[in-house]
């Protein structure tokens, strides 16, 4: 297949670019690295296969030849991202949506939408079953980012019922491991930063808001799986097990090995209390389910982030000149 991933440095994209290009695909990648790094995917670079464009998915995008899919994961994704960059993650949701459907619907190629858990808000049911509306916020701080990713199911939708773009939708829950950044502002990186560097580990609230955390590498399969299946309607991909954000703290401190201490601060705006998908549609129609362990994985994301303590490249960095990027 030759797939086109925007996104394609950030956390999730790169994993993405590297698990397409392990299996034999060719790959493209689209980032204008506003949170990307070039650091996530410099050992992709030298792949035959591989391919960089240096862009803003919100402009007219075109890829010579043929396209087999798209996956449009190009967004600020963290609260720190989204209060850094509003306008930019309404424009990726909205204009990035509408030009990516665009073309893969110019391809005939297949379209996979990364969604997000943020759609149900601060969710007054749980676990979260996709046929929830969600409890949204729309002009609250993290409505940028809720309405962004709630108009590009929308649209997603649209494409695929009026052009009959085939379409997967992906409700993405709290994923975390290696390549993710100290700075990203979300709980798993910060607990581990705040705890390798003997900083306090910031719990808002009481710490009794819930998460349930998802290895990538599981979190990738399942992209995987939805590309090759026949669901149109969104599929919470996600871990089912679900911990207190305090209890996440502690296990991180102990894995860690930090004598940190826990310092508590106010709750954010709108920040949700209970986060826990309901992925019985993707265990029905997928044949999918996350199987690290939590502990495994924390280890996995420690090791990454003591590796990088003395060489973590900043995220702004521009990517060199290649004979495989396009510019």
């Amino acid at each position: 297949m030759r797939i086109l991933i925007t996104g394609g440095a950030g956390f999730l994209g790169s994993h993405l670019a590297e698990h397409f290009l392990g299996q034999g695909h060719r790959v493209i990648v689209l980032d204008n690295f506003i949170t990307g790094s070039i650091d996530n995917i410099k050992g992709l670079m030298p792949h035959p296969d591989f391919t960089l464009i240096k862009q803003d998915v919100t402009e007219y995008i075109s890829a010579p030849g043929r396209l087999d899919a798209v996956f449009h994961f190009a967004s600020p994704a963290s609260p720190a991202d989204y209060a850094q960059f509003p306008i930019q993650t309404l424009k990726a949701g909205a204009l990035g949506t509408h030009k990516t459907l665009g073309l893969a619907k110019d391809k005939r190629a297949v379209y996979v939408l990364a969604s997000t858990s943020e759609v149900y808000g601060d969710p007054l049911v749980s676990p979260q079953p996709e046929s929830y509306w969600g409890n949204v916020n729309p002009i609250g701080p993290r409505g940028v980012y809720d309405e962004a990713k709630r108009f590009a199911e929308a649209m997603a939708m649209a494409y695929h019922r009026t052009h009959r773009v085939k379409v997967h939708i992906a409700r993405i829950f709290n994923t975390y491991g290696p390549r993710m950044r100290k700075n990203d502002g979300r709980a798993v990186p910060n607990f581990i930063t705040q705890a390798l560097e003997g900083r306090p580990l910031t719990v808002y609230g009481r710490g009794r808001q819930t998460r349930s955390l998802c290895f990538v590498s599981d979190l990738v399969r399942g992209l995987d799986k939805l590309l090759h299946s026949g669901v149109a309607s969104p599929v919470n991909l996600g871990n089912p097990d679900e911990h207190a954000i305090i209890d996440i703290a502690r296990l991180i401190k102990r894995l860690a090995g930090s004598k940190s201490r826990i310092a508590f601060k106010p709750l954010p705006v709108d920040d949700p209390k209970v986060r826990r998908p309901d992925i019985s549609l993707a265990i029905a129609k997928l044949r999918w389910r996350p199987v690290v362990p939590l502990e495994d994985g924390l280890k996995r994301t420690i090791d990454y982030f003591r590796r990088q303590a003395s060489s973590y490249s900043s995220n702004e960095s521009s990517p060199p000149g290649k004979n495989n990027l396009i510019t």
